[in-house]
């Protein structure tokens, strides 16, 4: 089975704001001007520095897609505090043939409300998750996420799932993307993790200080560089900091 390829781009309506946050972030405005966002077969990787928009773009995706904001799939509707961005219901997506079998949005910094929820419902749901996340660490809980909830065939958005994951943890979510892709998945990602994108065959899109986009290579990814760089000379990062 090759690599899901079920959201092609993604596009911002003509007619979105082009004032105020996330609107004037730069690239939101680079969207605008090329006129959108290709999504690649298997995993797209999104880099870049903090404040650079990419999880604001994952997020926004999400909504844009249906799924519940704080985490989780259409189905899974909660809300503890709505802090998404209004540019979810400025995005549009161009869909390839086919459909996927199941959709998930994991939001690391709000992974914790959806495994309250998770428990709220009860032993139902919990058995879909390998059990209350509650009940295992951060990091182990994304583990069984992903080894319990996510199937062949679905379409995965991601949002610094390496928040809460040691070396060995993101190890295990490389694992199981790639058996996944193989499997006819489709995932796209922010992260700054070196090593999920290490991912084979995975298409990493690196987000500028000015807010253009561009595909890059694993060597030349930001995390990738600033990481070889600073484990090749530490003294030298501290003496400049």
């Amino acid at each position: 089975m090759s690599a899901g390829h079920f959201v092609a781009r993604v596009t911002l309506d003509p007619a979105a704001p082009t004032e105020g946050h996330p609107f004037d972030l730069g690239v939101v405005r680079w969207l605008r001007e090329h006129g959108g966002l290709a999504l690649y077969p298997g995993v797209t990787f999104l880099v870049g520095e903090n404040g650079s928009g990419k999880s604001t773009l994952v997020e926004a995706l999400a909504v844009a897609l249906g799924l519940n904001p704080e985490g989780g799939s259409r189905s899974f509707r909660f809300a503890t505090r709505a802090s998404e961005s209004d540019l979810g219901s400025h995005l549009r997506t161009a869909r390839r043939p086919g459909r996927e079998r199941t959709s998930f949005f994991l939001r690391a910094e709000s992974y914790y409300n959806v495994a309250t929820e998770v428990e709220r419902i009860g032993q139902g749901l919990e058995s879909a998750f390998g059990g209350s996340p509650h009940e295992r660490s951060h990091g182990e809980s994304f583990v069984a996420l992903l080894t319990h909830r996510f199937f062949p065939r679905g379409l995965y958005l991601l949002d610094e799932p390496e928040a809460a994951l040691s070396v060995t943890g993101a190890l295990a979510v490389l694992a199981r993307m790639t058996e996944l892709t193989a499997q006819g998945s489709q995932f796209v990602i922010a992260t700054h993790s070196p090593i999920l994108l290490a991912l084979p065959g995975a298409t990493i899109l690196q987000i500028g200080d000015d807010g253009g986009v561009r595909r890059v290579g694993y060597d030349e990814a930001l995390p990738v560089a600033l990481t070889r760089g600073f484990l090749a000379d530490p003294e030298a990062f501290l003496r400049h900091l």
